[in-house]
């Protein structure tokens, strides 16, 4: 079958009756509100959408053909009319089809349009689909690279860098997302007949190892949500507690790269590649949810407290080392060497937001939010064709990007990558973002992030009207409710120090517990709630054992966080002098920072002082033994002078041209 008309009709009987959205727990408390029952609005995530469905995933499609993802694939399907070679240098390129094919899922269902975008998203979503089916041999298992009759390898022969498993992860999500979406069920059978073969191999009677790199733990319990096989479940925990006992072959980078040098239950902090890490505490808390692991649940949560204490840029992004695009040791933090890979901050999202379902923790959605609207927004170019691999907070005029195995790189995004993991990783993580604003409690409903949408649940329906980043004020108007009480809870974000509340026009004595508002009350349509959370501009400092921050400040407006580029500036940024007390002095602008922004963003406008230039010596000596005679006055200090600096969010930075960027400033 293809998903044509009467498929797409069948699919949402399929989606009204059971509505899950890509996390979709079968234990706790809380249940993600689906799409389906989330439509963004015109505001800023609904923006990102909308670019996604006319730039970025029609863009991706063409790169992928033009990379040889999809030929791959078509080469093993078809043996007899395979010419040419494998394409590409890794063996897990077949992922980035996955990946891309679980967005499309999501912009099929909710695209009945005839337009040239829609015909080029179901032409490749229906041509891939059915590559996919025929590629698959009948023992289950799918892999272009080791498929391929002129690679000398066999499959599973390689689990450190052969990726299969994490492979199948990526295939399980996208099968996940065609069937909840879609009512489309080809891709489940072939993800189930892959899933069933790990099973056999790796389960309780089988090879007793673990994927060079997790991802399939977090799928592999997904898939046990959707079909009720327990088998899967169980081979995810298998694969948690398995790993850190050196079964990893080792023949590059140490067992922390592969978080193989203890159990995950026994690390004292997040270490090794920065997305691995992430996948594989995404998957493990899923794990702990379903199986009611609370010894699980608690090294989770101290592994999250570290990170962010220690390890977190302020931007959100994970991974300090280029080398090996690895965490790094606890506040190894410069700027210019943040690697924030694209790809950890989606992972350290999807960490964050099972760490909620599972907790309630309103903190960890905080650092969803900034990882949200600072290290992942930055990944993607304004017109959401060009892609940050590595997401610095500070950049040099002769810097040049080096991202994946590159030799060397230009000053700005690039549109695609010899390993191209970002790009469609950003397709179907913005495809999925309003499965992330709100869950059903069993007493009502809680807001999870703010922007302009509306949510449906059976209890109780709303329009959330609000510009937010840029604005703090979040209206709630009721559509529909239950006759009986309902709750509805309101995060309040950590840095919103004095948020106030109204329903009805009068206002409400509610402080937030543990970063959350709770209205419990009887609600009739057309009642409104106004949440307005001050957004005053904040200098941050930083912690004292951050040796590459001593001395400087940062500045941030609600979750944003902003950066000075030199394309704003006559002055060298490197000159800018601030002090904390500039925050209070700020001007505030709304205004379209870019041409190809199509919602008015924020500029901040800071006094600021400017050194003169700086003496071209290296090392300047500052006592004994300088230019200077013994007894001799030196001579004065050019003097300071005033001027303006002028920040846009971090996120907007490298869409005007090649030239200097820096989050933080000095302060002396």
């Amino acid at each position: 079958m293809s998903f044509d008309e009467d498929a797409r009709t069948a699919s949402a009987a399929v989606r009204a009756d059971r509505e899950a959205g890509a996390v979709h727990p079968v234990a706790g408390h809380r249940v993600p509100v689906a799409a389906g029952r989330v439509r963004l609005g015109e505001g800023e995530l609904g923006a990102w959408q909308r670019r996604n469905r006319r730039a970025t995933a029609p863009h991706a499609i063409e790169q992928l053909r033009l990379a040889g993802n999809l030929d791959n694939l078509a080469r093993v399907a078809d043996p007899e009319d395979a010419t040419g070679a494998f394409r590409g240098r890794y063996p897990f390129l077949d992922t980035d089809v996955f990946k891309t094919l679980e967005g499309l899922a999501y912009l099929l269902a909710e695209d009945d349009g005839d337009d040239e975008v829609t015909r080029t998203v179901r032409d490749f979503y229906e041509e891939a689909v059915a590559v996919i089916q025929a590629a698959q041999r009948e023992d289950g298992y799918l892999n272009s690279y080791f498929q391929a009759p002129e690679i000398d390898k066999e499959p599973w022969e390689d689990l450190a860098w052969g990726h299969e498993l994490y492979n199948l992860g990526h295939l399980i999500q996208a099968a996940v997302a065609a069937q909840r979406r879609l009512g489309d069920g080809r891709l489940l059978d072939v993800a189930r007949a892959f899933a069933d073969l790990a099973v056999r191999r790796f389960g309780p009677d089988g090879d007793p190892q673990v994927c060079g790199h997790p991802e399939v733990e977090m799928a592999l319990v997904e898939l046990f949500r959707e079909t009720g096989e327990r088998s899967y479940l169980e081979l995810a925990s298998a694969f948690v507690d398995r790993r850190g006992h050196g079964t990893v072959e080792l023949r590059v980078f140490p067992a922390e790269y592969f978080q193989d040098s203890a159990p995950l239950r026994e690390l004292d902090s997040v270490t090794g590649h920065a997305v691995r890490m992430a996948y594989l505490a995404a998957g493990a808390a899923d794990v702990a949810l379903e199986q009611g692991d609370d010894g699980l649940l608690a090294a989770l949560q101290r592994l999250w407290d570290d990170m962010v204490e220690t390890k977190l840029y302020f931007t959100g992004g994970l991974g300090s080392r280029h080398s090996d695009e690895a965490i790094g040791d606890r506040y190894e933090l410069p700027s210019e060497r943040s690697y924030s890979e694209t790809c950890a901050a989606i992972a350290v999202m999807q960490w964050s937001w099972r760490m909620y379902l599972a907790t309630g923790s309103a903190a960890v959605l905080d650092t969803f939010e900034t990882v949200l609207y600072n290290a992942y927004a930055a990944g993607l170019s304004a017109d959401g064709t060009a892609f940050f691999y590595d997401n610095p907070l500070q950049r040099r005029p002769d810097h040049l990007q080096r991202s994946g195995a590159e030799p060397d790189g230009g000053l700005l995004r690039r549109s695609w990558f010899g390993c191209p993991c970002c790009p469609p990783n950003i397709v179907r993580w913005t495809a999925e973002l309003q499965d992330h604003l709100a869950v059903v409690t069993p007493v009502g409903i809680e807001l999870a992030q703010y922007t302009a949408a509306t949510i449906e649940t059976e209890r109780f329906s709303c329009t959330v009207d609000t510009a937010y980043p840029w604005d703090g004020s979040v209206v709630v108007t009721v559509d529909a409710a239950d006759t009986a009480e309902v709750e509805l809870a309101l995060r309040v974000p950590g840095w919103a120090t004095d948020a106030t509340v109204r329903v009805a026009g009068e206002s409400v004595d509610a402080r937030p517990v543990d970063g959350w508002i709770r209205l419990t009350r009887r609600w009739t349509a057309g009642e409104r709630v106004e949440l307005d959370l001050p957004m005053p501009v904040r200098a941050h400092g930083a912690h004292p054992s951050v040796d590459a921050l001593r001395g400087s400040l940062a500045f941030a407006r609600g979750p944003v966080v902003y950066c000075a580029e030199q394309e704003d500036g006559t002055t060298d940024l490197d000159l800018l002098r601030l002090l904390p007390a500039d925050a209070d002095r700020a001007v505030v602008e709304h205004r379209r920072i870019l041409e190809t922004e199509r919602i008015d963003a924020v500029a901040l406008l800071l006094p600021a002082m400017a050194d003169a230039p700086a003496p071209a010596v290296l090392y300047p000596a500052l006592t004994g033994g300088g230019s200077t005679p013994a007894g001799a006055t030196p001579p004065p200090a050019e003097p300071m002078r005033e001027t303006t600096a002028t920040l846009i969010p971090y996120a907007l930075w490298g869409n005007r041209g090649p030239g200097a960027m820096r989050v933080w400033f000095r302060t002396r």
